[in-house]
């Protein structure tokens, strides 16, 4: 009779909805992405961050804030405006699978 409201907790936690995220979905969706951070993740501009093997859960955070206001940039906080959260998981995704490499100096 003690773990009935823990078991009850843990199926409220199992039917809450789940966003799963889609690589595939994230790479088509990167595309825009692609023109500061490069095709594959890694940057070729000094000031623009390789996105290439971040951890997802980071670049969820990030894409997220910006799109929130929570951070501000001229470039970014434009373009996250407009993405679902189910978009920031698919790039999320996408670009934390990709291997990380060192910028091209």
């Amino acid at each position: 009779m003690r773990f009935i409201p823990l078991i009850m907790l843990v199926l409220v936690g199992l039917s809450a909805p789940v966003l799963a995220q889609d690589a595939v979905a994230g790479k088509t969706k990167a595309a825009v992405c692609s023109a500061c951070h490069g095709a594959e993740g890694v940057s070729v501009l000094p000031d623009y961050p390789n996105l290439a093997g971040q951890k997802q859960k980071y670049l969820e955070t990030s894409i997220k804030a910006y799109r929130d206001g929570q951070r501000k940039h001229a470039v970014m906080s434009p373009m996250a405006a407009g993405l679902s959260d189910a978009d920031i998981l698919d790039l999320a995704a996408y670009f934390s699978a990709l291997p990380a490499q060192s910028p091209a100096k």
